[in-house]
């Protein structure tokens, strides 16, 4: 029987869990340590929730730490006592020191082409900007954030009304697939130089990306697409909308002026373009469909919805 290939796996969300479990069901691999982040406080009652990557590493009964930082006294000496032949890491959330970089061959799978997209959010940026495709990077890892040699690339074309979860589903099993691709081939990879010149950033989402004005069409219809689940998309009085269809892009409108009716949709024009909507949710109020919110103020064709 060939030998195993020894993995120390680092990575936290369901996007890391997925790929460990497809290393630990694989027969040529042995994931003899995790390193995920702490458990954190969950929902509005803030209850101590552990890491997916965790809560999977302990079903198989593998080691777990979990530090604030990976220059916590002991974490070195811990992945070393490993003897990993690769350091997996998939979402971890830390920049690793160089100590850490010497052990093994430490290969990161990002969630972007690279050099596109370094950075916190690369799949909402993906569909922030209507890319056309997105994908996954094997590379291997540095001091700086994201900044390796490339070693091998999944490539996925974007359906122009899929969204964020569906994407990062897609993106997901591409990167299992390309986990054990990269580890299986890797004496025979040619590591490739990231093009400085066509290096972006993009950086964490915060709650006051989701604010849209009615000014464009189609970029509101992409962050839309980006922020489902969170922030979503809302007005600054915090009116939400769900159910969000790109109409036209480029016809110019009234912004926020009711155009037509459609069954229990409404067509909402904004400076450029119009966008039909399902679903209106008042600020601390349940959602409703936007016809019913309209007739409810009696609200017509020609009037702004807010």
């Amino acid at each position: 029987m060939n030998k195993k290939n020894k993995i120390v796996y680092m990575g936290t969300p369901h996007y890391a869990k997925e790929i460990l479990e497809s290393l630990i069901q694989a027969d040529d691999m042995e994931v003899s340590l995790v390193l995920t982040q702490p458990d954190r406080p969950v929902g509005r009652k803030k209850v101590l929730t552990p890491p997916p990557v965790k809560v999977l590493a302990e079903e198989h009964g593998i080691e777990v730490l979990q530090p604030n930082r990976l220059v916590d006294e002991g974490m070195f000496e811990a992945i070393k006592e490993a003897n990993p032949d690769y350091i997996i890491v998939a979402a971890f959330g830390q920049i690793l020191p160089r100590n850490i970089l010497d052990i093994a061959p430490c290969i990161n799978l990002h969630a972007s082409l690279l050099p596109q997209y370094r950075g916190a959010s690369p799949v909402q940026q993906s569909l922030l900007n209507g890319d056309e495709k997105s994908g996954v990077t094997s590379m291997l890892m540095e001091e700086g954030l994201d900044t390796g040699d490339i070693l091998e690339m999944a490539e996925f074309v974007i359906p122009e009304d899929m969204r964020l979860h569906a994407l990062m589903q897609q993106l997901t099993v591409d990167a299992c697939e390309l986990t054990l691709s990269t580890v299986r081939n890797f004496k025979n990879i040619t590591p490739q130089k990231q093009n400085e010149a066509e290096a972006t950033l993009c950086k964490k989402i915060k709650k006051a990306d989701g604010q849209i004005d009615f000014d464009d069409a189609v970029s509101i219809y992409n962050k839309y697409r980006a922020f489902e689940g969170w922030p979503g998309i809302f007005t600054g009085n915090g009116m939400k909308f769900e159910g969000v269809e790109l109409v036209d892009k480029d016809v110019k409108h009234t912004a926020y002026e009711i155009l037509s009716f459609e069954d229990d949709s409404v067509v909402v024009g904004c400076s450029k373009g119009a966008l039909k909507i399902a679903t209106f949710q008042p600020a601390s109020k349940k959602p409703m469909s936007s016809k019913a919110y309209c007739v409810g103020r009696g609200l017509k064709v020609g009037n702004k919805i807010i």
